[in-house]
């Protein structure tokens, strides 16, 4: 197995490591690295011809498969899947209730203020007008 395998086995932080060591011992060959990476694919998430381990579970990074969309993959424990279904169906809808409390908030401030504007309109027109 040649060097790119083993850094396709170690996954994506492999190739930003040789990545990042590469331009800082000698900048042209951190530049080769660069446009291979970004040539052959493996620096695209976007881009599924390339099939190394980090992107098999059908993933771009360590966090997508909990933060990206669409169905959740099962862990193989029941148990914590509906606890873990049930907790994120709580977050949404907690989500959801802060931004109504928010634009409350937002109404309610925009009603203050020009409450003010207008009271203060009010007091500028009744006022004595100064005689020039």
């Amino acid at each position: 197995m040649g060097i790119v395998g083993r850094l396709d086995d170690l996954g994506m932080p492999a190739w930003i490591a040789l990545m990042v060591l590469a331009f800082i011992f000698f900048w042209p060959a951190g530049l080769v690295v660069l446009t291979y990476l970004i040539w052959s694919g493996r620096m695209a998430c976007w881009k599924h011809h390339y099939a190394g381990n980090w992107q098999r579970a059908g993933s771009c990074g360590p966090g997508a498969r909990w933060f990206g969309g669409g169905r959740q993959a099962s862990s193989g424990n029941r148990a914590f899947d509906e606890y873990r279904a049930e907790t994120l169906k709580r977050l949404e809808e907690e989500q959801r209730e802060f931004k109504e409390f928010l634009d409350h908030l937002r109404v309610a401030k925009d009603k203050a203020e020009f409450d003010e504007f207008l009271a203060e309109r009010r007091r500028r027109s009744e006022g004595p007008q100064p005689q020039t």
